[in-house]
């Protein structure tokens, strides 16, 4: 596979991610308004924008100025009407290496984003707009395993899509623990029953938690389902093992080459997270090791680039 197809394939995954993540959070945060306390409010927002890498909207950290910010702004990269773009365009690219389907269900919702503003939404409901990206992300991931060919192509947008998940996974326990651990007592969190309830929501991971756990929402245990569950779809280790899945499939589809690299690095990472017990990472340092984890996804995403899509001419005869 030419390396400008699997590099449009990759990126239209990793945009669609981001836009449903975004879509996601921002459903959240909107309904913690309803319980939360003016004091609560700032650090709920703030840690939203964080979990997005975006600076606070210059109008000052109001549900209005951020919505809009996070879903229209095109200035914004992490916005919604960004993310969904910048995938409808890498699809544009390779129009030929997708189904039909998959091109017409990405080219409905660029739609729908477009003719809509923040006015409409606002007026009428914004988590039904929100409800809307992310079923339409949903339905681009379920029609392309029904419609593409499990070859090459899909495997990168599986790399792309659950090398996307494991790192804001990471970020947002990372963002959420950091004030926890910090506190001297439990007790004297600055996070309370909600933000964990919140944190799991956020992740889709609410309704799966409690069947695990039950309702008592404990810390440590969301940290164990949210970083090591074998069994949730949005757990940092069921990201990092699918992401091996897959990078083992596209080094033998080309003949090994990158197997030593990208795959190695998935593998170790995995491996890691198989093993790892959440008693001894909640007596270590939590939020090094969520940065160690969202140091090698990065890693992991250098080394595809080297292995199959910014390689050397020379590096390609070799192989």
């Amino acid at each position: 596979m030419l390396s400008r197809v699997a590099d449009s394939l990759y990126w239209t995954s990793r945009y669609l991610e981001r836009a449903e993540h975004t879509a996601r959070l921002l459903g959240v945060g909107l309904n913690q308004m309803l319980d939360q306390t003016p004091v609560s409010v700032q650090p709920r927002w703030q840690r939203l924008l964080d979990a997005l890498h975006t600076a606070a909207p210059s109008d000052g950290l109001n549900d209005h100025a951020i919505v809009r910010m996070l879903t229209f702004d095109p200035g914004t990269s992490m916005s919604i009407v960004a993310c969904v773009t910048a995938a409808r365009e890498n699809a544009q690219q390779v129009r030929e290496q997708i189904s039909s389907e998959m091109w017409e269900q990405l080219n409905r919702l660029y739609l729908h984003v477009k003719q809509t503003d923040i006015d409409q939404i606002w007026q009428a409901e914004p988590q039904e707009f929100l409800q809307s990206v992310k079923e339409g992300a949903h339905l681009f991931q379920g029609v392309t395993d029904a419609t593409m060919s499990h070859g090459e192509g899909w495997h990168y947008i599986q790399v792309g899509r659950y090398l996307e998940r494991a790192g804001t996974t990471a970020l947002l326990l990372d963002l959420n623990f950091q004030p926890h651990m910090a506190a001297a007592t439990p007790e004297q969190s600055p996070l309370d029953y909600i933000d964990w309830v919140a944190l799991l929501k956020c992740c889709t991971a609410f309704e799966a938690y409690c069947k695990v756990y039950t309702a008592e929402v404990k810390p440590a245990y969301v940290a164990e389902f949210l970083l090591l569950s074998e069994t949730n779809p949005r757990s940092v280790r069921f990201a990092v093992d699918r992401v091996q899945r897959s990078l083992q499939a596209l080094g033998k589809a080309t003949g090994g080459r990158g197997a030593g690299r990208a795959e190695r690095i998935a593998g170790r990472l995995s491996a890691q997270l198989d093993y790892a017990q959440m008693d001894e990472i909640m007596d270590g340092d939590l939020p090094a090791y969520l940065e160690g984890i969202r140091s090698q996804c990065h890693l992991i995403h250098q080394m595809i680039y080297q292995s199959y899509i910014s390689y050397s001419i020379e590096a390609a005869l070799v192989q």
